[in-house]
């Protein structure tokens, strides 16, 4: 079954407690409601030998690499979103890096802005990639727009494990048909519901993407 998803990577992007819990710095207030997708595409990708690259913003406690417009968050003795070290830093509960899997720091929207994750998905023969996470317009939207600049194909966005402030700015950016990526609606499997990697549903025998002999 690896050989099958050898060239598919699952990223997840910004799973952090600073952005999901309720007491977060910066909280995405849909990202909550998504955990429990963001799990079960985990382990379906874990289950199908696709490569599990965690995406995460770990910033200098002074600030000094974050965006001029948050900077003003890390002034003044503050511990500001996301630092290094930091508890806000981790991943939400539930969500663990396993051996195996690859973590990515980024200090911008994109995860491939001046990161490496281009050249280490290239010489890991990475062609195809899913994304799930946080936020929408930001952080999913412009690693989408990169994704695909640098080619991949496709490109698949899962709607149910990626999350904005409002469900209104959610569904307005996969509306608005600007990505040229798939978007997998899980209400919309012709048969059951679940987490999408393939044209209809994990779980859908008529899914090419469907394991028959497993149930992924």
């Amino acid at each position: 079954m690896a050989d099958k998803w050898k060239h598919t990577a699952l990223l997840v992007i910004d799973m952090q407690k600073d952005f999901i819990h309720e007491d977060g710095l910066i909280r995405v207030d849909g990202g909550k409601s998504i955990v429990p997708s963001v799990m079960k595409a985990v382990e379906v990708a874990r289950h199908r030998g696709i490569l599990v690259v965690w995406v995460v913003r770990e910033h200098d406690p002074l600030g000094r690499d974050v965006e001029l417009f948050r900077r003003h968050l890390y002034s003044d003795g503050k511990v500001g979103p996301t630092s290094k070290g930091c508890v806000g830093a981790e991943l939400v509960d539930g969500l663990v890096i396993r051996e195996g899997d690859y973590k990515l720091v980024k200090t911008r929207f994109s995860a491939f802005f001046a990161t490496h994750l281009h050249s280490f998905l290239h010489s890991a023969g990475i062609t195809s990639l899913v994304i799930i996470g946080v936020q929408t317009p930001n952080c999913i939207r412009q690693s989408v727009f990169d994704a695909v600049a640098l080619d991949y194909q496709p490109v698949t966005v899962i709607i149910d494990a990626t999350a904005a402030a409002t469900p209104d700015i959610h569904a307005a950016k996969y509306q608005a048909k600007q990505y040229h990526h798939e978007v997998l609606y899980p209400s919309m499997a012709p048969t059951g519901q679940g987490i999408h990697f393939g044209k209809y549903s994990w779980n859908n025998k008529n899914d090419p993407c469907f394991e028959a002999n497993t149930g992924y």
